[in-house]
């Protein structure tokens, strides 16, 4: 449970704010009371979630570079925050192809100076790193990855992911070790989600704004993985996952350690050409669909997730459907589309979600 007099005056280090998922933890923080201090680059899409919902006015925002180690170091002692929570990254798999060394930077390196950082700060009592469902090696199985199971990651943004778990184990066993937990007093946890869907998502080679932006421009959606399956889930979900176990890092300590998993239910494990069945079905019109062969980089086909161990544990399970979640995507672009207040759409939908 989300427990709103625990956030009430924490002082959080969210990097990675003026994204997606980022925009929406910002504003959920704000609404928690929580005093916030953002770090991340410019939104990378135009428009912007970041922008459309003010959230600049929201929080104490910093516009820099995680691979720059002593302006992040600069800005985290000034703030002196209770909690980080790591969110910046070069998050699309296309991308990653391109341009790897990027990728590997600031995944990588990121992380590194993310607990360098926190190293020297006097409060922090809290860290989780924010990864991906893809950071496992892939065998396509039919049954949900857990936690215990072997990283991988076959592309480099997965990979990348994946060695940015192993840069965190390797800090908490060198630097925040359990067993010194007296001396140090910081608990460490890093979180992997699915296929992350919600209002406010611009980003390119994302499967939910490729098809509403095709819809606003009143062209073919194109799909080139129709049966691919992913784990798809409203952006509220991890959300108040990482909430959650943050909660219970700052309270309890590295009982809470270590990796955890937010995924879907395991029926709403769907295929790419149901969901985009479903998102015509909501907005309505006449819309066509165009299938291409698919001669990009190789994706995984085949995904989902095990989150046994935050429902035992945490509490934690998924509240909404994949068709809900839909819904609430539709309600979120049309809203945006006739021009309606963002945050009182986007406070509704939490709202509606809790």
């Amino acid at each position: 449970m989300i427990d709103k007099t625990f956030w009430n005056g924490k002082k959080v280090f969210l990097t990675g704010h003026t994204g997606f998922k980022g925009s929406w933890l910002s504003f959920w923080l704000h609404n928690l009371g929580a005093k916030v201090m953002g770090y991340s680059l410019e939104p990378s899409t135009s428009p912007s979630l970041y922008y459309l919902a003010e959230i600049d006015k929201l929080v104490d925002s910093v516009i820099g570079d995680i691979r720059d180690l002593e302006y992040l170091k600069k800005k985290m002692i000034e703030f002196n925050p209770d909690i980080v929570i790591h969110m910046a990254a070069q998050p699309l798999v296309r991308k990653s192809y391109e341009n790897p060394v990027e990728t590997y930077s600031t995944n990588v390196m990121g992380t590194v100076n993310i607990f360098e950082a926190v190293r020297i700060c006097k409060n922090v009592k809290s860290v989780i790193n924010v990864t991906t469902d893809k950071v496992y090696e892939n065998k396509e199985w039919d049954w949900g990855y857990r936690e215990s199971d072997k990283l991988g990651g076959y592309d480099p943004y997965s990979n990348s992911k994946a060695c940015s778990e192993l840069v965190s184990s390797a800090y908490i066993n060198s630097f925040f070790n359990p067993l010194q937990y007296a001396q140090h007093g910081i608990a460490i946890a890093t979180v992997r989600a699915g296929n992350v869907i919600g209002g406010g998502d611009w980003a390119q080679d994302r499967l939910i704004p490729d098809c509403i932006r095709a819809i606003h421009d009143d062209k073919p959606i194109i799909i080139r993985n129709p049966n691919a399956i992913r784990p798809w889930q409203h952006v509220l979900e991890p959300l108040s996952g990482y909430l959650i176990l943050v909660q219970k890092l700052y309270t309890k300590g590295t009982l809470y350690n270590g990796a955890w998993n937010f995924g879907p239910k395991y029926e709403d494990v769907k295929p790419v050409k149901w969901v985009v069945s479903k998102l015509i079905e909501k907005f309505g019109g006449n819309v066509l669909l165009q299938y291409e062969e698919n001669n990009g980089p190789h994706e995984a086909m085949y995904l989902k997730l095990d989150y046994s161990k935050s429902k035992m544990r945490l509490g934690w399970e998924p509240k909404i459907s994949l068709e809900e979640s839909i819904d609430f995507v539709t309600s979120w672009y049309k809203n945006y589309n006739n021009n309606k207040d963002l945050l009182k759409i986007m406070k509704e939908q939490i709202g509606l979600y809790l």
